[in-house]
C-alpha cells in the first residue's frame, strides 16, 4: 500500500509519482492493480460523471459517495478526496467535512487555494488530517479556465502561497495550469512533492483527469490531456454491434442461454 511516508521518499529519491482521478469501484480495482501511486477522488466528477456545467455543483453528498467506491475497490494506493465547493468556508466545517472522508477509508483531503485559506489548513493540520494544496488554476474559484502565472504578480502570489501551504504543513501540492518554468521553480525549492497538471515535467509527479487521459470525455479536452486511449469510439462500437445483434435476434444465442 503506498503512503504518506512513501509519498516524501520518492520527493527525496527523485523518482516520479503517478496519479489519476478516480470515481468508482471498478476502475480503482484497475488502477490500484496498474500501478499508479494515488487515486484522486477529484470533484471533476461533477463534468465528466454528473454533466454539471462547473465542479462548483458537487455536494459533500456525492463526493463521499463516490469516495466509498473508490476505497472499496482500491488495493494499493493512497486515496485523496476533494474537499468540493463550499465544504471548508470555515476551519469548523473543513475539519468536520475532512473528518468525514478519512472516516470512510480516504488517507488525505484536497483544498483549493493559497493564503486565502489559511486558517482552514492550520485547522486541518492542527486536526491530523493530511492536507494536499492546489495552487494556480483553481477550478472551484477560477474566473476563466487559462493558464495562470503568466504575470510577474501573479507567479510571486503562486510562488509565495507555495512555500505559506509548506509552512502550514500541507503533505503534498498540485500545481495546475502554469509555466512549466514557474513549476519546476517551486518543485524545487520545496520539500513537499508536486504534482502537476498542466504545468510542465519538473513537478515531482503527474495528475490526469482518467476520462480525459482514457478518450472517454471529449466535450472539451485541455492542451495538457494526453490521450493514452480512444475508449470512447471503441464503446460506440461495442454497442452498435450488441444493438444490431438484439434486433436480429442474434443475441443471445445458444451459448447464451440456460438450457
Amino acid at each position: 500500500m503506498f503512503t504518506l511516508t512513501d509519498l516524501q521518499a520518492k520527493k527525496k529519491a527523485g523518482e516520479k509519482i503517478s496519479v489519476l482521478t478516480c470515481y468508482d469501484y471498478a476502475m480503482a480495482k484497475i488502477l490500484s492493480s496498474a500501478g499508479i501511486d494515488m487515486l484522486l477522488v477529484g470533484d471533476s466528477l461533477g463534468m465528466v460523471v454528473l454533466g454539471y456545467d462547473t465542479t462548483r455543483q458537487v455536494t459533500m453528498a456525492d463526493m463521499l459517495r463516490h469516495t466509498e467506491a473508490v476505497v472499496r475497490g482500491n488495493t494499493a494506493a493512497l486515496v485523496i478526496a476533494d474537499m468540493p465547493y463550499g465544504s471548508y468556508d470555515s476551519p469548523a466545517s473543513a475539519v468536520a467535512n475532512a473528518r468525514a472522508f478519512l472516516d470512510i477509508g480516504a488517507h488525505m483531503v484536497k483544498v483549493e487555494r493559497g493564503s486565502e485559506i489559511a486558517p482552514v489548513i492550520k485547522a486541518l493540520v492542527s486536526a491530523d488530517i493530511p492536507v494536499m494544496g492546489h495552487l494556480g488554476l483553481t477550478p472551484q474559484t477560477a474566473a476563466n479556465f487559462k493558464v495562470q502565472g503568466r504575470e510577474v504578480e501573479a507567479a510571486v502570489k503562486i510562488r509565495t502561497d507555495a512555500r505559506l501551504l509548506e509552512q502550514l504543513g500541507v503533505r503534498s501540492l498540485v500545481l495546475e495550469s502554469i509555466p512549466a518554468q514557474l513549476a519546476g521553480e517551486i518543485t524545487s525549492s520545496l520539500r513537499i512533492p508536486t504534482i502537476g497538471i498542466g504545468a510542465g515535467s519538473d513537478t515531482d509527479g503527474q495528475v490526469l483527469v482518467l476520462y480525459d487521459m482514457l478518450g472517454l470525455f471529449d466535450d472539451f479536452s485541455p492542451k495538457f490531456v494526453k490521450k493514452y486511449a480512444q475508449l470512447a469510439d471503441r464503446i460506440r462500437q461495442a454497442v452498435t454491434s450488441y444493438s444490431a445483434d438484439v434486433r436480429a435476434g442474434k443475441f443471445p444465442d445458444a451459448s447464451h442461454s440456460y438450457l
